[in-house]
């Protein structure tokens, strides 16, 4: 299960040092290893420390952590949805993230030209905004327009339909998100299938200076405030501090931030509060061969959990033989834990829970 993450904003904000930082940490000593899938999309392993101290225990053949996918939907400007700029060719690829990462411009440098003129992260983000409401607001009309003729057969499903959608369009056209829309599941069925970008989740990320990166400031606290509405994460970062970073091994990393006196890199901090936005856990598989992270959504019960790894495993499930996460560590293997008698036998109705080391038992 790999969660995409699709970077946004405009200009100058710092989105694309941000999108290079992370592909700049291909050495194969960076905690961020990074491949190219093609020219706008990075692949990146999800750090975790847990994952890090099974593999220490166990001394497997390899070690295979979760990843994240980022998009870079670059060129985002006032009348992207109209095509402006590279505004139609990256919107349409926002449409398969999962999560929206709002790069925000909070800091003062004159020697970087704001492409509105000045700071003003309020504004930044309605602009942003705007366009992937309008984007909406089109696909939202061609589907009203398709419902309308297909209507006239009198079919009381596509009338119930129609009209859902035309309350939609109608939101949509007073400026309004789709993530404001007033209605209830059975009834968002109507428009699932559009993947409207104003639905989607988001996580913003506030980029400041230097000199800012533990403390923040006034525009900071602006998109707090935005953010909360939505009870949506804020992350602050550095971008030329990531840049710097993506150049370091581990090692000189951890003493590069302890310089700064930050705990953890801004890229750490934004997955993480990624996985925490879209209400993902991690599970883990760990024997000789292979140590591995799993991502699965919280509240995933035990067969759907295995399902991740194969459809096989769900549909011959029998049985999970689990570790928590603090037990196997504490007592140092799976034998010890099985002897311990902190291994337990969950069935069908187990719900995962997060740090759990798991086995799966399933016919064939």
């Amino acid at each position: 299960m790999n969660l995409k993450c699709g970077i946004v904003g405009l200009p100058n904000v710092g989105k694309s040092t941000l999108f290079n930082a992370l592909s700049n940490a291909g050495a194969e000593s960076a905690n961020f290893p990074f491949c190219t899938i093609d020219p706008n999309v990075g692949l990146v392993t999800v750090p975790d420390d847990r994952l890090d101290k099974l593999s220490e225990l166990i001394q497997p053949k390899q070690t295979l952590p979760a990843t994240i996918e980022f998009v870079d939907i670059a060129g985002l400007v006032k009348g992207a949805s109209e095509g402006k700029g590279k505004g139609n060719a990256f919107l349409s690829h926002i449409r398969e993230v999962d999560l929206i990462v709002h790069v925000v411009r909070c800091f003062e440098d004159d020697d970087i030209i704001h492409v509105e003129g000045s700071v003003d992260p309020e504004r930044d983000i309605h602009i942003i905004e705007d366009e992937l409401i309008l984007k909406d607001l089109e696909s939202v009309e061609k589907r009203v327009e398709n419902l309308k003729k297909q209507s006239k057969s009198g079919d009381k499903k596509i009338v119930a339909e129609l009209d859902i959608v035309q309350r939609l369009a109608n939101h949509l056209e007073e400026g309004n998100s789709a993530r404001t829309f007033d209605a209830d599941e059975e009834d968002r069925k109507a428009f699932r299938d559009l993947s409207l970008l104003s639905d989607k989740p988001v996580l913003y990320a506030c980029n400041v200076s230097e000199d800012e990166i533990n403390t923040g400031n006034d525009y900071v606290e602006t998109v707090r405030s935005i953010a909360s509405k939505f009870d949506d994460e804020v992350v602050t970062f550095c971008a030329k501090i990531e840049a710097e970073i993506a150049e370091l091994d581990e090692t000189e990393k951890e003493m590069f931030l302890e310089e700064l006196g930050v705990d953890s890199a801004g890229l750490d901090r934004l997955i993480q509060a990624a996985f925490k936005n879209l209400g993902l856990i991690t599970y883990f598989t760990a024997g000789e061969k292979e140590v591995r992270a799993w991502t699965i959504k919280k509240g995933t019960k035990a067969p759907q959990a295995a399902g991740v790894i194969h459809t096989d495993f769900e549909k011959g499930f029998i049985r999970a033989e689990t570790i928590a996460y603090d037990d196997y560590v504490s007592l140092g293997s799976e034998k010890a834990a099985k002897e311990a008698g902190k291994m337990r036998q969950e069935g069908k109705e187990y719900v995962v829970q997060d740090g759990d080391v798991m086995l799966f038992r399933f016919n064939v």
